[in-house]
């Protein structure tokens, strides 16, 4: 068929205007908009129809033509107005509306680019069905992409921003059945290093193991487990400035509650969460979260960061340096010691998931190296040990044993329970 055969087709379906007639034929004849092109076919299409009716007194293809056509209604003296598209229900009239809609949406949000994006209704998906299968055209363009395109264009001239379509600060949707526009904010990230200064903190929120963060009497109707974290000491200064609706926490590994995080720290990404923000001074918010924190954490070197830097530290193995205080069933002869410890470096750990953890980790056997190992201290009540080793090493159980889950071990090895007292980690290698 060629393109005034699919154009008699479609016009019998209904009054249509020039964007869904273009629409149609989209994939033809480049450098045109759709409502240019659909005009261009409707004034051919009206000039075949007149020709037709004059050489062999045919009118029909005018009668179809007529509701979606001026010179189709010149041609058969008709008076009026044409009617409302079928295929798009007068939507491509009321640009201006959706744009403005976006516009005042936007007005509070700092950004430089946005895209626009578009969620149907039944019934205009519908419609765009039926006329692709009754036409037969194979050269249409989908509603929802000229729609995007059409309101973009327009969002950009009012507010000077820019379109972009792979990374927008903010994604605006137009729901065309409830006659709203929604917003999708790019996060924010900030990359940094925290330090916990005290062992009585997690990293993150953790919710009321009783109630699951709903609030009862065992939290205090707090819905914690812990009245604070690391987390939540970095978030509000953060929330302040960037005008955000929360903050999420990634950081590379987590340390136990009862473990300092010391040394030059861990490095963690905090994501604001729908920032009206995207900008703001990082060295004031850094003092601001020191400040408050009252020397329970200490965070340095915040500094803007793309998203992909949260996978990173999700997946890179970091090395981890321990420091442990250790203390011992029975008394255990230096000499004894130093040469146990020496039979740990280099060796390849196999260690089943800790008791501790099983309910919240697979049951596995990992394998991880221990690098280096050295007794810094030892007196009759206990011992200093530093441990470097391979990231995902649970030193705990390197020392307990925990109860054969995990070989060689400091107590296998020493036959002698040992016990860890105290950790720190004092660096976590990138």
């Amino acid at each position: 068929m060629n393109v005034l055969d699919i154009a008699k087709k479609i016009v019998r379906e209904g009054p249509i205007c020039d964007h869904c007639m273009g629409r149609q034929f989209a994939k033809l004849s480049t450098g045109l908009t759709n409502d240019k092109r659909g005009s261009a076919i409707k004034l051919a299409l009206a000039m075949e129809g007149d020709r037709i009716n004059k050489d062999e007194g045919d009118k029909e293809i005018l009668e179809d033509l007529s509701p979606s056509s001026v010179n189709a209604r010149k041609s058969l003296r008709l008076k009026g107005e044409g009617e409302k598209c079928w295929v798009c229900l007068g939507l491509f009239e009321k640009l201006d509306t959706w744009a403005e809609r976006a516009e005042t949406a936007l007005k509070d949000y700092e950004h430089s680019t946005f895209l626009v994006g578009t969620k149907m209704s039944g019934l205009l998906s519908e419609n765009e069905e039926i006329i692709w299968t009754e036409s037969g055209t194979t050269y249409a363009e989908q509603f929802k992409s000229e729609m995007n395109r059409e309101v973009g264009k327009l969002i950009a001239e009012r507010t000077g921003k820019e379109v972009e379509l792979e990374n927008p600060d903010i994604l605006v949707t137009l729901d065309l059945a409830e006659e709203t526009v929604h917003l999708q904010v790019r996060s924010i990230y900030i990359l940094g290093r925290y330090r916990k200064m005290v062992r009585t903190i997690p990293q993150t929120r953790w919710p009321c193991r009783t109630c699951r963060g709903r609030g009862c009497e065992t939290c205090n109707f707090t819905g914690k487990q812990y009245p604070e974290s690391v987390d939540e000491l970095i978030k509000d200064p953060v929330v302040e400035a960037l005008k955000s609706k929360d903050t999420k926490f990634h950081g590379a590994g987590r340390e136990d509650i009862d473990a300092r995080m010391l040394g030059s720290g861990r490095p963690f990404v905090v994501e604001a969460v729908e920032p009206m923000l995207r900008t703001c001074d990082l060295a004031k918010v850094e003092k601001e979260i020191n400040e408050r924190a009252g020397g329970k954490i200490e965070v340095e070197g915040l500094t803007f960061t793309p998203k992909a830097t949260v996978e990173t530290l999700k997946t890179v193995k970091a090395d981890k340096v321990y420091k442990l205080k250790v203390t011992f069933k029975e008394q255990i002869p230096e000499d004894k010691l130093r040469s146990t410890i020496n039979e740990l470096i280099g060796v390849q750990i196999q260690q089943r998931t800790p008791q501790r953890v099983s309910h919240r980790r697979a049951d596995l056997v990992r394998k991880r190296t221990v690098h280096d190992m050295k007794l810094n201290e030892l007196t009759d009540d206990y011992a200093m040990l530093e441990v470097h080793c391979e990231g995902g090493l649970y030193v705990k159980e390197l020392i307990s044993s925990d109860e054969g889950r995990t070989i060689p071990s400091l107590t296998g090895l020493l036959g002698s329970q040992a016990f860890v007292t105290e950790l720190d980690v004092v660096g976590v290698d990138i």
